[in-house]
This record gives C-alpha cells, structure tokens and sequence, in this order.
C-alpha cells in the first residue's frame, strides 16, 4: 500500500504539472527488423547511426526491453492495444490475401472493439498519426488505422507489399497514392549468377520513388499541420526489413570493400553489395529520423516532445543480412521468429527534455505492453481495463517507486509453436509445442547467463514448475486460430 501510494503521489504531480502547461506530444518511432546491437549506443562499430546514438545521449537508454513478438504484426498490436501476445487479438502474421499484384492486402484486421494508443488519447484532444508500415488490416477492414483512432495514416497497409520499397502504390487513409515510375515486380526473386554491373540490380530491382522517403515526407507534414496542438505520432518506418533495396546515394557512404559476393536472391531480392546494402539501410533511417528531430527543433515544440524509439523485434534471420558480420544481436541468443533473447529483446530509447536525465541507462525490465500505461500516466489519458502492462512513468522521472512488471509472457505460433516467460532473472522457454504435446521448459538464468547458453531446468524444478503454470495461465484460447493443436502426423 505504501508503495502505491507513493506512486500515485507521483503521478498526480505529473498530471497537475501537465494541467498547467501544454500537454506533451508523443511521437513512437518503430524500426522493423533492427536488432539489439545494430546501434552504436548499443555497441554497433560498423553501421553508423550518430543521431540515435545523439538521442541516447540526451536521453534514457533501456537495456531490458522487449518487443510484443518475435514477428511484425504481432509485435505492433501489442505495442498499440497493451496486450501481450497471450490475450492479444493477432499472435501472428495471419495473411489475408497472397503475393500477385491483384491479391488482396492485408493481414489478420484488429478488431474493431480493441481499444488503441489512438483511441485512448483522443478524449485527451491529441492529433493522431501513423506513419509506415501497418500490417493489423487491409483496406475496407475494421483494422484500417483510420478505425484505429489514427486521424492520418500513409504507409503500407500489407506486409507483403511492404517487401518492395519501390512498390506501385503507398495508402493515403482509405485512397492508394499511385507511385508514377514504380512499376510492378516480383518482390522475391532469385538469379543464377550476378549481373553484369551495379547499375544493372538497380535497373531491375528498383524504381523512381523510395517508400521511406516518401513516409519521412508524409511524417513533417503531419509535424507541420499539428504544431500547435498535442499530437501522438508513430512512425513505422519499414527498415531495416528486407528486401536489400537502398538509394545508391546512401550505398556509396559504405565501402566497396565491406562484400566479397554478391547475394542472389530468394527470399527477397538479390543486390550486388548485401553488407554495404544493409548498413546503408539503416543510415538512411537514421538520417531521416535526424530530419524528424531537427523539425520538431525548427517548429519551437521538441522541448515538449516525447521521442521513444524501439524495434519490433530482431535481426532477421535471412535475405543477405549478414547477422554474425555486424553481430547484429550481440552474443544474444536467436533472431527474429524466435523467444530467445535475440528475437525479442530490443534497443529502447526515450528522450523527454527536462523530465529524462540526458545520458543515463537503465535495467529496468519493459515490454511494448509497458507503453500504453506510461502514456496513459503522461498524458492523464484512461488505460483500457484488462491490458497487461505497468506503466515505466518513476524509470523516466525518476519520482515515485518503479512499479516491476509481473512475469513477462509471449507465445508465438510459427515453427511449431513456442512459448517464453521471463521471471525475474528466470527465464523459461518452450518449443515445438505443436509437434510435442508436453514440449519441456527450458530454464536459463539471465543473471548469469543473458546468452542463454545453459538449460538448468534439471537443477530447479520448482521454478520449471512455477514457469509452465505461469504459460498455462496468461493465455486466453477462445480464438481458434491461436489454440496449440498438435500437428498431425503425415
């Protein structure tokens, strides 16, 4: 009782602050694919990333963070809805239509009743936007942002189309923005032996207009449109997802030297310079978050900005990445697709001048279901009941008593199915659910061993014991589609 009473002492003062001043905007930056270790803040010595690595310095930078999945879309709806992947709505990448250019888009739509980020912050007069890359429903569907509580959305609304950044068409809200010079190509392709010249990939592979410049576009003018009221932004950016596709303004920042071969393709598309590629992915996005923060400077507001980026889960895992050349998650365990370390634990980084000591770390244990509370708690906003997380409010401010998450719970539904609890430094692991209908935990000790590296679940079965309550617990299964049914046999 104590501690709630000091927390909540916290928060009043923070909201009573707020009540006299303007209330702060909030821009959310998610990066796609970006692992652990891929910014220099994080310990990255090849790809350059200096103005992250400045917003680190004028900020907090979280050391234990984790995204909502180990893939796209259920990653992003636990970051709008506050809801871990064992009560959310998506769980996984459910497509709605196929890869030809005439299939439908989309993947499985949010529901409508799911309360959003948005939706929550709309009572509270705040502009809202979305930017990039969607992936929580297609057009015409009840999951389209604009249902969302998203005043403005320009992005991709499919995933799929999302593999080509020079595709035939971006959203405009519920219109497509037909991209003139893009014409349509297949974004998985493959090749038996490299072209001729440089010139020749981006003849073939490419197009007159790069998506993410066009979204960095859409991001000022949305900047510039609501300079003078509270706005909440995110801004989705799509990089680094594959396919290797990047200006060859920004390859040539990278040197011939870094690629000895070629990658030829499938999945996603090949491209002569696959490092060089990757890395200037990745500076570009980097760049173009700078132009975001320089804007907020010219338009007099970043002093009353919120700026928290993250990813929405890790390296992936093919396409010509090159994970153990930039060690891409550090010694961490697993890529994207997995619940190991390296698929879900993600850089965090969190500027608010004035409120946020510059330059300081924290261990602090976060999930992207964190994110709504902490933005209900800034903005004196009404979280929805029944989500999972705790607002990080005292970690920013440093008043109050931090509040600890209770266990953190993910499951995820591809490769047979897996589930991860992580308890205090414990953390529990099972695969190959489907397939295996009493799949074992597996114990490591984060303390100890963050590479999770050694199964100790022998050593203390009471944890183990504890653990798989605890995943037999935190998942809600009235959604068919997100039951673990044992495979059949062929």
């Amino acid at each position: 009782m104590k501690r709630l009473l000091t927390f909540l002492v916290a928060v009043f003062l923070l909201q009573g602050c707020a009540q006299e001043s303007t209330p702060p905007n909030i821009i959310y930056i998610l990066a796609d694919d970006l692992g652990y270790n891929e910014l220099g803040s994080y310990g990255q010595t090849i790809i350059q990333t200096p103005r992250l690595d400045q917003l680190a310095n004028q900020g907090v930078r979280f050391t234990q963070h984790y995204s909502g999945s180990p893939v796209c879309a259920p990653s992003r709806g636990t970051l709008l809805t506050g809801k871990h992947t064992g009560n959310a709505y998506v769980r996984d990448n459910l497509e709605m239509g196929g890869w030809g250019p005439d299939e439908p888009e989309g993947q499985l739509p949010l529901l409508d009743a799911e309360i959003t980020i948005a939706e929550m912050l709309k009572p509270k007069g705040y502009a809202t936007g979305f930017i990039g890359k969607w992936g929580l429903g297609g057009p015409d569907s009840e999951g389209h942002p604009n249902n969302q509580g998203f005043d403005e959305f320009y992005g991709y609304l499919c995933q799929r189309v999302a593999h080509n950044y020079y595709p035939t068409h971006l959203w405009d809200n519920a219109d497509p923005d037909s991209l003139e010079g893009n014409t349509y190509f297949a974004s998985h392709q493959q090749i038996d032996e490299p072209l001729a010249t440089e010139q020749d990939y981006y003849d073939r592979f490419s197009g007159e207009r790069y998506a993410p410049d066009l979204m960095l576009d859409a991001a000022l003018g949305f900047l510039d449109e609501n300079q003078d009221n509270p706005f909440f932004l995110v801004f989705a950016t799509p990089v680094p997802h594959l396919a290797l596709q990047v200006p060859e303004e920004s390859l040539s920042e990278y040197p011939d030297s870094m690629d000895t071969e070629p990658f030829l393709g499938r999945p996603y598309l090949p491209h002569p310079r696959p490092k060089a590629a990757y890395a200037a992915m990745i500076s570009r996005m980097d760049r173009d978050i700078g132009q975001i923060l320089d804007r907020l400077e010219e338009l007099g507001v970043s002093d009353n900005t919120i700026v928290m980026f993250s990813s929405d889960n890790g390296t992936t895992y093919s396409g010509g990445t090159h994970a153990d050349y930039f060690q891409s998650v550090g010694d961490l365990r697993g890529l994207k697709g997995s619940v190991f370390e390296g698929g879900v634990r993600v850089p965090m980084i969190v500027r608010w001048p004035g409120t946020v000591e510059p330059g300081t770390v924290t261990d602090h244990v976060s999930a992207f279901w964190d994110i709504m509370p902490t933005i209900a708690d800034i903005t004196g906003a009404e979280a929805p009941t029944g989500i999972d997380g705790n607002s990080f409010l005292p970690t920013l401010t440093g008043i109050g008593e931090q509040l600890q998450d209770g266990p953190l719970y993910w499951e995820y539904h591809a490769f047979g199915g897996m589930q991860a609890v992580r308890m205090g430094s414990w953390k529990g692991v099972r695969l190959e659910i489907r397939r295996q209908e009493d799949s074992p935990v597996l114990l490591f000790d984060l303390a100890n061993d963050p590479i999770e590296s050694l199964d100790i679940a022998a050593e203390h079965p009471d944890v183990v014991a504890e653990i798989r309550r605890i995943m037999d617990s935190r998942r809600s299964s009235e959604i068919a589609e997100w039951n673990f049914v044992r495979e059949s046999t062929p």
